[in-house]
């Protein structure tokens, strides 16, 4: 890292950042701060307590899930944030498993009559860097919040499991289009190391205890070692993505001109032999 220029603030979208910024006690404020908006006046936070991000699997053979971060808020509403950098097929399956995981952890090991199936509230939120959503066509949408609805109409059949996926390279609004506190989140959380100073369009108390801990300078020598280590591992994410989509790019661009070639040569066939005709 030393023979680049570093950035005034370090990215929130690695792995240290992330966790750096929204993982403890003494910044939790900025976390629910964050999730506050993501819910838009559905449900309000006003406190919470980190879990173990480690899950033991039930056998020997599924092994262990870890997840970025995880906590309950005061109400017992359960969540899991996750940071995804790379497009996976699998990523909406992944996320359900994951959910199922905190249900399932909510189950006493014994006298299961009387918990009756009292489930807490669990919700899954993916803020996704560099890639959108699977199978998602033309689709520009940076927000998706999802719930289990009835199929032949919009009522919402189970209320307390939802999935919030945030397209980050799909918001793409800048600092004076900025419209409201999670409009600025996002901005944040896509643009932060490439920002030179809190703009007047972030003024806020919440966002100026945020620039000063996101500040590279004042992270000591072996925080800088972590991040910077973590930044690299971004980085060849980003450069094994690109190199994926411009394989299939081509790959595509390909089938297109054989596909063409396929029809002139059909089309040059015919057309001899309605000659010989």
């Amino acid at each position: 890292m030393s023979e680049l220029k570093q950035s005034k603030y370090i990215d929130i979208t690695t792995d240290y950042g992330f966790k750096k910024v929204f993982g403890s006690d003494t910044n939790k404020d900025l976390l629910i701060a964050f999730l506050n908006e993501l819910f838009r006046g559905r449900k309000i936070i006003a406190d919470l307590y980190y879990n173990k991000n480690e899950h033991v699997g039930d056998t020997e053979d599924i092994g262990t899930v870890i997840f970025d971060l995880t906590c309950t808020a005061d109400n017992g509403e359960r969540f899991i944030i996750e940071v995804q950098r790379t497009a996976q097929d699998n990523l909406k399956k992944r996320m359900l498993y994951y959910s199922s995981k905190l249900i399932a952890d909510q189950a006493p090991k014994g006298n299961r009559r009387a918990w009756n199936y009292a489930i807490s509230e669990v919700y899954i939120i993916v803020l996704m860097d560099g890639f959108t959503m699977p199978d998602a066509g033309e689709e520009k949408y940076f927000l998706h919040d999802i719930c289990l609805c009835y199929r032949d109409h919009s009522k919402i059949f189970y209320e307390d499991l939802g999935f919030i996926y945030v397209e980050l390279v799909n918001f793409v609004k800048a600092e004076a289009e900025l419209d409201n506190d999670l409009d600025r989140w996002l901005f944040i959380l896509k643009n932060m190391s490439s920002l030179k100073g809190l703009s007047r369009y972030l003024r806020k108390p919440i966002f100026e205890k945020l620039f000063q801990l996101a500040e590279y300078s004042k992270l000591k020598p072996e925080e800088r070692e972590m991040y910077n280590a973590s930044l690299r591992n971004k980085w060849d994410a980003e450069s094994i993505r690109s190199s994926q989509e411009e394989q299939l790019k081509r790959a595509r661009e390909k089938a297109i001109a054989e596909g063409r070639a396929e029809g002139e040569a059909k089309g040059r066939a015919e057309g001899e032999a309605k000659g010989r005709a």
